[in-house]
């Protein structure tokens, strides 16, 4: 049985708390990301593969298929 993988995420700026819905890529990281409130520029926590895994409210695709890590 195949799981069933969320493509969206909202992701937390850690600086200002602005929340936003972005669409996750299944074949690639997001190392940075910049908060359209405020401008920080987001990367991920040390362990973590990507910005979703770190701030999102879903991990990043390959993650969620069971990966280590998503790249």
């Amino acid at each position: 049985m195949k799981k069933t993988i969320i493509h969206k995420s909202v992701i937390t700026c850690p600086l200002c708390g602005n929340a936003k819905e972005e669409r996750m890529p299944d074949d690639a990281c997001l190392y940075f990301y910049e908060c359209e409130k405020c401008g920080k520029i987001i990367r991920p926590k040390e362990g973590d593969c990507c910005v979703f895994c770190s701030y999102g409210t879903v991990p990043c695709p390959p993650i969620q298929e069971g990966h280590k890590k998503c790249c």
